[in-house]
């Protein structure tokens, strides 16, 4: 897997969705290539994708709701920082919606679904002897869209989604300066190919709140004030 290469944006009739404009802003929040204090310059951004401003500021807006970026009088669009306090808040939420994913309905586990989980843990464990921080984020990446496609709540799946990405860029954080990131991922990873293996969707709830509580207790340990 190279986290460097961008899944293509241009569709069959070689447009650019603001879906997939979207999902390449948010990647790049995501593994800090927009750092928080990035300025997002519409006319940049359109001329990027070969596109006209309006699909561009139609991304912005909706990555406005997911809490990532924000306008600024005078500035404009930018990359914002969540303070220690709103990180604590989206783990805790994170917390609680794992146990939602278990107690609502899942969807179905298939083979293609036990490949992916299984491809990802192969990956985790290479990652283990070559460590780099931004394939950790790019495998977690992996990781939370076979998740999202076990979960069987339209809304649930959404929140989900929001304080996924609200989180991402902590964990690249956090991979930068804790030692036994890959440990834990592989754990992770084994704990879930052990359930699908059972076809036990049920259990990826539990076993994402034992995973994410860990993760929560090492990034109050490296990264938040005391």
């Amino acid at each position: 897997m190279d986290p460097d290469q961008m899944t293509p944006l241009a569709g069959a009739d070689g447009k650019t969705s603001v879906e997939a404009i979207q999902a390449e802003i948010v990647r790049r929040i995501c593994f800090l290539d927009y750092p928080p204090g990035c300025q997002l310059r519409e006319s940049d951004l359109a001329e990027e994708f070969g596109v006209s401003r309006t699909p561009v500021r139609d991304a912005i807006s909706r990555i406005k709701h997911l809490g990532l970026i924000e306008t600024r009088n005078g500035v404009g669009t930018v990359v914002v920082a969540l303070s220690d306090e709103q990180i604590c808040q989206v783990y805790e939420m994170r917390l609680k919606l794992a146990t939602l994913i278990s107690d609502m309905p899942q969807e179905q586990v298939t083979a293609a679904t036990r490949k992916r989980a299984a491809a990802l843990l192969v990956d985790a464990l290479a990652l283990k002897d070559d460590f780099d921080p931004k394939l950790y984020v790019a495998l977690n990446h992996e990781l939370h869209n076979l998740i999202v496609d076990l979960i069987g709540n339209a809304l649930l799946k959404s929140f989900w989604q929001q304080t996924y990405f609200q989180a991402a860029s902590t964990w690249y954080r956090l991979a930068s300066v804790a030692d036994g990131t890959a440990d834990a991922l592989v754990s992770e990873l084994q704990d879930i190919n052990e359930a699908l293996g059972e076809n036990d969707a049920s259990a990826i709830g539990y076993i994402q709140k034992i995973h994410i509580g860990y993760g929560y207790k090492r990034i109050r340990q490296h990264l938040l004030a005391d």
